[in-house]
């Protein structure tokens, strides 16, 4: 066999004269839509401190789609269900204060004046 290059009409040429270039890395998820997700599913299981938790996860969904829509990071689903959690959760916990608040007033004013008498 001959190693010396052959007079063929075709010369090998290169395609890539460049390395490949390094792979990319996705875009990072943001924090505070994690953060609102979490919080949301805790404001619906959590008791009477769900309100609170609700309102928070609220105020973290805001601030990660402004921040999403500015760093172009992911993580815009879980804002949205961080923030549908959290609505729910505080819709849910702020009607059942709210009856117990009524629930409260009602039995108080039912309730005789025992102290009255004397």
């Amino acid at each position: 066999m001959d190693q010396r290059p052959s007079e063929t009409s075709y010369s090998y040429s290169t395609f890539n004269q460049f390395p490949p270039p390094p792979p990319t890395t996705p875009p990072k998820t943001n924090g505070k839509s994690i953060a609102s997700l979490v919080l949301g599913i805790l404001s619906i299981v959590i008791p009477y401190v769900g309100f609170i938790l609700g309102i928070v996860a609220i105020v973290f969904a805001s601030l990660s789609f402004k921040e999403i829509k500015r760093k172009g990071e992911q993580g815009k689903g879980l804002s949205i269900a961080g923030l549908v959690c959290g609505i729910i959760g505080t819709a849910v916990y702020g009607v059942i204060i709210v009856l117990a608040i009524i629930a409260f007033v009602i039995f108080a004013a039912a309730t005789p004046d025992i102290y009255g008498t004397f």
